[in-house]
Formats: structure tokens, C-alpha cells, sequence
């Protein structure tokens, strides 16, 4: 097997020394750097030349799904894994779509992120067991939606009990254009309530 290079990109002290030393500890593996932000990281990683990251999504300054296209373009043959306590479903297709190759839970026990490492350094994606069926289900979904991939967002987001400031905020758009793609729903299922557009969209397996 070959020696993969990892850095840790971990705003909590203690997870990111722990994880440092149980890496560590295996063999071919060897943590070239720890970092608490990607701005710190950003500074040098180009230098350390991982090729394995290990990527915390709430980061203080930039969060780990914005850091992913900006790791990529400095780093574009490194693999990047999120760490994440988060399971929603948005976050883990945001992640993927900018282009990291795999998405952890961090109650995930320390083998499953050694051999997700070894997963991606062999070209392969790895997920946690829960990741991985959310993943399953999205596939499941209706194929021919007449609903936009935003407007679809949105309506899960709807369904989950998410107002629509709070989706603004989490996806960086302004309020009026959450209430223009809902709108834009409503008229596509032919309902006047979020009630009833998460009915329809359960129903044919839109959301």
C-alpha cells in the first residue's frame, strides 16, 4: 500500500489532535499538517501537497462546502472528505457537487474514516451508512420532476420545517427569491399551500 499524505482541516482543538494521533498511528499514513480554517490552511496547503483531506463543514470564515472548489482549484488531483455531525441532505449533495468524494459522520468510529481514506485514495467515494442511503433515496426520486433542482431544494428545505428566511440564509439568496421558487412550485403542482405542496411532492416522489 502506498503512503497517502492527509491534512485535518478542524476548528475543534481536541477532535483535530485526536484524530491527528490515531491517524498517525497507522501505517502509510502520516498527517503532513492540522489546521483550525481553510484561511489558515489556505496559506500553506498548496506546500503540504495532501492527498487526502479531512474537511470540517462549520468552520469559522469560510465553511468547508465553500472551501471545497477553492481546495479543488489549488489542489485538484487531493481528495476531500467531510467531517460533518450534519446529515442533511442539502449539505451532502452541496458537498458533492463541489466535488469532495466523500461525506463522514463524525460519530463515525475511527475505522470507517481510515478505510474511507484508503477508499479515495484508491479513486473510490466513501459515505456513512446513513449518507450513503440518502444518497440511494435521492436516486429513487421522480426522474421526470417538472421542478427546477433549486426549486426542489427549496421544497425539501420547506418540508423539513425550515422558514423561508432561514432557507435564504443557508443557501446565500435573498428572501424574495425563496418566495419567487415557491411560488414557481405552486403553480407547477397546482396547489395554494405548503401543505399541500409537500403533499404532492411526497406523493410523486418529487422531494
Amino acid at each position: 500500500m502506498k503512503n497517502i499524505s492527509i491534512v485535518i482541516i478542524e476548528d475543534d482543538e481536541v477532535l483535530r489532535n485526536a484524530y491527528t494521533m490515531l491517524i498517525d498511528d497507522v501505517e502509510n499514513f502520516f498527517v503532513v499538517n492540522s489546521y483550525a480554517s481553510f484561511e489558515d490552511a489556505s496559506k500553506t496547503i498548496v506546500n503540504d501537497n495532501p492527498g487526502v483531506i479531512l474537511l470540517d463543514i462549520e468552520l469559522p470564515g469560510t465553511n468547508g462546502i465553500d472551501a471545497i472548489a477553492a481546495i479543488k482549484k489549488k489542489l485538484p488531483k487531493c481528495h476531500v472528505i467531510m467531517l460533518t455531525v450534519y446529515e442533511s441532505e442539502n449539505q451532502v449533495f452541496n458537498a458533492l457537487s463541489n466535488g469532495a468524494s466523500g461525506y463522514i459522520t463524525k460519530n463515525s468510529p475511527i475505522t470507517k474514516i481510515i478505510d474511507s481514506i484508503n477508499e479515495v485514495g484508491e479513486g473510490g467515494g466513501a459515505m456513512s451508512t446513513n449518507v450513503a442511503r440518502m444518497v440511494i433515496k435521492s436516486f429513487q426520486k421522480n426522474q421526470d420532476s417538472p421542478l427546477s433542482k433549486r426549486e426542489t431544494q427549496i421544497l425539501k428545505m420547506v418540508s423539513e420545517g425550515k422558514s423561508r428566511s432561514q432557507i435564504a440564509n443557508e443557501l446565500f439568496i435573498e428572501l424574495e427569491t425563496v418566495k419567487t421558487h415557491l411560488k414557481n412550485v405552486y403553480s407547477k403542482l397546482d396547489v395554494n399551500s405548503k401543505a399541500d405542496a409537500i403533499k404532492a411532492a411526497r406523493e410523486d416522489k418529487l422531494i
